[in-house]
């Protein structure tokens, strides 16, 4: 199926801006797959009536993103769109499964550990204390999008490292009759250790999003502890601002 892309030249809005927005809104709601093949350049300028260099201009600024790449002899690819997830209290899992991806996941560790004091301060949990670790890796596409790591206090749930590959924690807590109700949350950014690129696909010293939360049950008790790095340009978060009354 051929894609209706238009643009307005009338319009303040730059003419590669307006087809990049076209093309990624395209790439977000299924139009073009990850996979599929993109018109070549000099096509899209004659359909368009735009010049080579907007086209180009154009199709950078999503390889810049990461939704699309140039391959050598075949093309320029979709890979996929970016993850944007809402605020909201929800798992990584449910957000790529509601974004059209396939999550899947890898375990790296499921054990129990003496509780630090950063984590003992987060979970409420006497320092040095047995706390339950687990490092995840979620991938999407095949590609690793972030890297998970979950303190949870002793007792909460069985974490089957079967179950963890299958399915995300929150649903797994939700099962064991665990009511998810806030959390505290902090987001960040800095550069990635060699261990981190290593384990993202990224170069080291790359920009990484980072993510913190704290989340609570209905009782008001600490129940999951996450310390999480997500690679940029497959994952943003996204907020809704409200003025103040």
């Amino acid at each position: 199926m051929e894609l209706e892309l238009s643009v307005d030249r009338s319009s303040p809005v730059p003419l590669y801006f307006q087809l990049s927005q076209q093309l990624e809104a395209a790439i977000e709601h299924g139009a073009l797959t990850p996979g599929s093949l993109l018109g070549n350049e000099i096509e899209l300028a004659a359909r368009l009536g735009l010049s080579r260099p907007t086209v180009r201009q154009a199709i950078q600024s999503l390889v810049d993103k990461g939704l699309l790449v140039r391959r050598r002899g075949v093309g320029t690819q979709v890979v996929h769109s970016q993850v944007k997830r809402p605020l909201e209290l929800s798992s990584l899992y449910d957000d790529l499964e509601s974004a059209g991806q396939r999550p899947a996941t890898s375990v790296l560790v499921n054990t129990m550990v003496p509780a630090s004091a950063e984590v003992a301060a987060a979970l409420g949990v006497p320092e040095g204390s047995d706390v339950h670790r687990i490092e995840r890796l979620r991938l999407a596409h095949g590609e690793p999008m972030a890297h998970l790591c979950n303190f949870l206090p002793p007792g909460l749930l069985d974490l089957d490292t079967e179950q963890l590959e299958a399915t995300g924690l929150y649903r797994l807590m939700r099962a064991a009759g665990i009511t998810l109700h806030s959390a505290r949350q902090t987001i960040g950014a800095r550069a990635a250790t060699a261990a981190e690129a290593d384990r993202l696909a990224e170069n080291e010293g790359a920009p990484l999003l980072t993510m913190q939360r704290v989340t609570f049950d209905d009782t008001g008790r600490a129940v999951e502890y996450g310390t999480h790095t997500y690679r940029p340009s497959r994952y943003s978060f996204e907020f809704q601002l409200l003025v103040r009354s």
